[in-house]
């Protein structure tokens, strides 16, 4: 009984006892129910408790702890923040922070978001009129911490958002420098999409006594994304078969494109822009940051219809409408397969996810789908999409990558590309009484040439 009024307790939004100046941003921002991780972890954090909440993106996991960390700060007071969020990348910490504009619209409450990429110099400004709460990147927020900019002493919540990347990105050392430098009593949230052993020994470090909040198994894929696979042997026929599916306008309507490279993602975004598909932007570590900002607007407002991007881009990438997510090439790091295909299928709306993939890249679909829990459907090729002969060169890079899985599996495998045995590379010739002096005969006759 008391569990079925609990759950009736949990239908809306007032029902959380959330302040009026939130109900009515939410009411315009269009949120109609809460979703599960909200439903959740709302009531949780508002109660003070640390958590370690599991939960991909699309799920509303943004939300489900601005809600009350707006309710717990309420009001703008003294100049130092009294809550920081910290993202892996500047695309995702200026994607919170336009929820945090979003959500808190009619409050007085003051927020910036600090990352690198920039000169630190508008920021410190911003910084020194006084601040609520703070988004920031790992090395962004040491940086100004260090300089003096930020003082973190009246801190009393830390939120840690897609830990997993943040570890994947090599963060570590800088998490343990915040968490040695702020105040030890504070409230603790830490939201990752998996549970890598990293993540957890994070988590054991950086939460006291956490309530878990998972919402769908870890590494699952959000439930209103379609997913498909199309084994494609090489780079020309994977343009070919790109060609073929976004030939579709209707269906394919505002697409992003994932590639594991800077040089794939500007080949592909040129391939589209000059056979007239319609507008393209690429995203990538080598674009300036008011590039990628442009882009990323533009692809919201769906000024643009392709938006091609690289994995330290994909985070932070939240828009409705994306009807597609191709996997052009498949991510080596398994856990970013289900960040990309998250970005479709977003809000409760359904979206497909298409993945190309070539022989040695077959091994990695194995072993994502072991991750996920779940087979990827595998189609046939299109009969109109031509497949292309795999030059020499792709052919031997597949070779090599193929040859390298397997020796990682089994370090006893002799594959083509190992190395020959006989007079190892950069030893000096043997004199004349060596023994081996006769094998480098032999060798010299059978590649010398006749004068």
């Amino acid at each position: 009984m008391a569990e079925e009024e609990a759950e009736k307790e949990i239908t809306t939004f007032e029902d959380f006892k959330l302040n009026k100046q939130l109900l009515n941003a939410i009411e315009e921002a269009g949120y109609e129910k809460p979703t599960p991780i909200q439903q959740q972890a709302i009531p949780l954090i508002m109660a003070g408790q640390d958590i370690l909440g599991i939960a991909q993106t699309g799920t509303g996991k943004t939300a489900a702890y601005l809600l009350p960390l707006l309710m717990k700060v309420k009001y703008a007071q003294g100049m130092n923040p009294r809550a920081v969020i910290i993202a892996p990348t500047r695309e995702l910490a200026m994607q919170i922070e336009e929820s945090i504009a979003l959500l808190a619209k009619y409050t007085d409450l003051r927020y910036t978001a600090i990352y690198g990429g920039l000169g630190p110099k508008t920021q410190i400004e911003i910084i020194n009129q006084g601040l609520d709460i703070v988004v920031a990147t790992p090395k962004r927020l040491m940086e100004l911490y260090l300089k003096g900019e930020l003082i973190l002493k009246e801190l009393k919540t830390l939120i840690l958002d897609e830990a997993d990347k943040m570890m994947d990105m090599g963060f570590m050392p800088q998490i343990r420098q915040i968490l040695e430098v702020i105040p030890r009593k504070r409230q603790n949230l830490l939201f990752s999409a998996t549970m890598p052993d990293k993540v957890v020994e994070l988590s054991e470090e950086f939460l006291e006594y956490p309530t878990r909040v998972e919402v769908t198994p870890q590494a699952t894929p959000v439930e209103t994304v379609t997913q498909v696979m199309y084994q494609v042997p090489n780079l020309r026929t994977k343009i070919a078969m790109l060609e073929h599916l976004i030939q579709d306008e209707e269906k394919l309507n505002r697409v992003i494109i994932f590639t594991r490279s800077k040089k794939n993602a500007e080949s592909v975004s040129k391939f589209i822009e000059h056979r007239n598909y319609g507008e393209v932007r690429a995203i990538h570590g080598n674009k300036g940051q008011n590039t990628r900002i442009n882009s990323m607007e533009a692809f919201k407002g769906g000024e643009v219809r392709f938006l091609v991007a690289t994995d330290v881009a994909a985070r932070g990438i939240d828009v409705t409408m994306v009807s597609h997510v191709i996997n052009f090439d498949v991510p080596f790091v398994y856990e970013d397969y289900v960040h990309r295909i998250g970005r479709t299928g977003r809000a409760e709306n359904e979206g497909a996810a298409i993945t190309f993939a070539n022989e040695a890249e077959m091994y990695h679909i194995r072993k994502i789908e072991k991750l996920i829990r779940m087979q990827i459907p595998e189609l046939p090729l299109p009969a109109e999409v031509e497949v292309f002969k795999t030059p020499f060169e792709e052919q031997q890079e597949i070779a090599k990558a193929i040859d390298h899985l397997k020796r990682q599996e089994n370090p006893d495998f002799k594959g083509a590309f190992h190395e020959k045995k006989g007079i190892p590379k950069g030893k000096p010739k043997p004199s004349k009484g060596d023994p081996k002096a006769s094998f480098w005969k032999k060798t010299k006759k059978k590649g010398s040439k006749k004068k």
